[in-house]
């Protein structure tokens, strides 16, 4: 070997301990950084601790103020509700009551019986008895049946008195018409139409006028 070639070897032989130095002073170093931020970051993670633990203590009192108003609605629906009371007699209800009353297939024309409601409508109880007692047509008879029975509607079912009613409407609908026949001279059939018409009458409380 040369004297160059020793020379240089005894140099790299110099460096390597100069450089295995230098890599555990920065391990060294890298270790001391990691420590500190270590101990930096413990507090915080001990706070965000206490931060998730202190919601944890007050849950079992949220569900003890839920369980509460489970039993609060639960006594709530099991006590039975008061009744609504019914007003009967002269008393009129809350809500307007319209009582009902129809006659189908009567045998008379819905023009003639027209002519007699167009007189009882709007008219109290007794005005339409008195007027219905003493019209001339034969269509006031059904009239009057149908008036009778609305009024028995209103007493039995709605609990109302009679006489406090008024007739709120009253109109007659054409039924079906029965054909008949009958000879004519020179041996022809002529048609007959027997009509008929539905009746039908609304009543209510004076006071709801």
């Amino acid at each position: 070997m040369t004297d160059e070639a020793k020379d240089t070897q005894a140099q790299d032989a110099e460096e390597k301990p100069k450089r295995r130095r230098r890599s555990r002073a920065k391990s060294e170093g890298a270790a001391a950084e990691a420590k500190a931020e270590s101990a930096s970051k413990r507090p915080r993670r001990t706070r965000a601790k206490a931060k998730a633990e202190e919601p944890k203590a007050e849950e079992p009192k949220e569900q003890d103020a839920t369980a509460e108003e489970a039993k609060a609605e639960k006594v709530e629906a099991e006590t039975p509700k008061a009744a609504p009371r019914r007003r009967g007699g002269s008393e009129a209800p809350a809500t307007a009551a319209l009582v009902r009353a129809q006659a189908r297939y009567v045998r008379t024309s819905a023009r003639k019986a027209r002519l007699v409601c167009d007189h009882i409508r709007g008219k109290s109880v007794e005005e339409a008895r008195a007027i219905l007692d003493f019209a001339p047509r034969e269509a006031a008879r059904d009239w009057s049946k149908l008036l009778e029975s609305a009024v028995a509607n209103a007493e039995h079912n709605h609990e109302l008195v009679g006489d406090e009613l008024r007739i709120k409407d009253a109109h007659a609908d054409e039924g079906p018409t029965l054909k008949r026949y009958r000879p004519r001279a020179m041996g022809r059939a002529t048609r007959i139409r027997k009509r008929t018409a539905h009746l039908s009458i609304t009543l209510t409380p004076k006071e709801t006028a």
